[in-house]
């Protein structure tokens, strides 16, 4: 079962954890409101950091998709200039601080990459004494603080849109299952976190091995502790390439009513497309960018490029639009950490996001559910960070 969507497995843990490390301390979680001081009235050299060169499947597509993105970002900007300078890391860390400080060496004021988050940090650790931030690709939010930020979507962020939405929605007791690697240990957490900060009740959590045999033997487990607590939902962590198709037919098949005991997924369930054709996901809850800003960025990315983005590749065009609007306002202090983390945002491909003192981010996320097989969003993107869903 869980080879179902086995082609879709790497862009399908990319997005859901991009960089599925140990826990990397050497960058602490202490805000960095220094950088360096620019001349906005000139091109600001920036370093895109791509995994280029690496033996990893897709890494060369996942590469030329994010330079597209930032190439496309530089042409929409209005009175602002970069100079785009690109380096391949091969996907490997000691690479990217080498190339990390030879870009810094070269002039780059900051640097957007790399994508993986030991790389990130590694690129980060190399620059630190220049003073010079990062804006990585990785959504691992350990290896976010000092002078590391990370662009991608965070399970934390995930996880407080969706627990926030379910308690406006009258669910106040949930039942958390989640696998038993790392990734799944800290999208538990995210949950248990989120579900506080909503006030909610946590009804318990069931874990599981990353194995059909596992997967399997836990629904016994999930049933009697919906039995028990009187769970009026479950927070699922698997996704399409993992648990989530077997999670989903077994737990209707024991007992466990959807109708009853609202299912609500960590990761974007309609990430491959075939994953919304599965009965066991119908109605369930899940949060994406704004649909109709990411779909307008795949039509214009696909009309210039001939094919469509990378699921990371936007973020590639966020960073240039952080970075635009930021020096766009004319000041030397442009990209200092202070600057970087000011709390209106920016506007990126799925809609706004704002980077955070420590080193993470903070999205504008829609909730969506499935319908019949059709993604439908039953709680539209908040358009500002004073709006509802923050």
């Amino acid at each position: 079962m869980f080879a179902v969507f086995a082609r879709a497995r790497k862009a399908a843990q990319a997005l859901t954890f991009l960089a599925a490390t140990a826990a990397l301390a050497a960058c602490d979680v202490v805000p960095s409101t220094g950088g360096p001081s620019i001349d906005t009235s000139k091109p600001v050299p920036v370093a895109l950091l791509v995994p280029r060169g690496s033996a990893q499947p897709g890494d060369a597509v996942l590469a030329q998709s994010l330079e597209n993105a930032a190439r496309m970002a530089m042409a929409d900007l209005q009175g602002v200039q970069i100079d785009l300078r690109v380096y391949d890391t091969a996907g490997n860390a000691a690479t990217a601080a080498s190339v990390a400080s030879q870009a810094v060496s070269d002039g780059a004021r900051i640097i957007l990459g790399p994508v993986y988050g030991e790389a990130a940090n590694a690129a980060g650790l190399a620059v630190a004494g220049q003073g010079v931030n990062v804006l990585s690709f990785s959504n691992n939010a350990s290896i976010a603080g000092g002078n590391v930020f990370v662009l991608g979507p965070t399970f934390d962020n995930t996880a407080q849109r969706l627990a926030s939405f379910a308690a406006s929605q009258g669910k106040r007791n949930v039942l958390i299952v989640h696998s038993s690697d790392l990734a799944g240990q800290s999208g538990r957490d995210a949950i248990q976190s989120a579900l506080v900060r909503s006030g909610t009740s946590l009804a318990g959590a069931v874990s599981y091995d990353q194995s059909q045999q596992s997967v399997i033997a836990s629904i016994p487990t999930i049933k009697s502790t919906v039995d028990s607590s009187g769970a009026d939902a479950i927070f699922l962590t698997a996704n399409s390439a993992g648990a989530l198709p077997l999670l989903t037919q077994l737990m209707p098949e024991a007992g466990i009513s959807p109708t009853t005991t609202q299912f609500i997924g960590l990761t974007r369930w309609d990430i491959p497309p075939q994953t919304t054709a599965l009965p066991g996901v119908q109605g369930g809850w899940f949060a994406l960018p704004d649909p109709g800003k990411a779909g307008q960025f795949s039509a214009r990315y696909t009309s210039a490029y001939g094919a469509a983005p990378h699921p990371i590749g936007g973020l590639a065009y966020d960073g240039i639009a952080a970075i635009g609007a930021l020096v766009g306002n004319g000041q030397s202090n442009a990209l200092t950490g202070a600057a970087l983390t000011q709390g209106a945002g920016f506007q990126g491909v799925g809609g706004i996001f704002r980077l955070r003192p420590d080193g993470t981010n903070q999205r504008g996320l829609a909730v969506a559910t499935i319908q019949n097989r059709q993604v439908v969003v039953i709680d539209p993107a908040p358009a500002s960070f004073s709006g509802a869903g923050f």
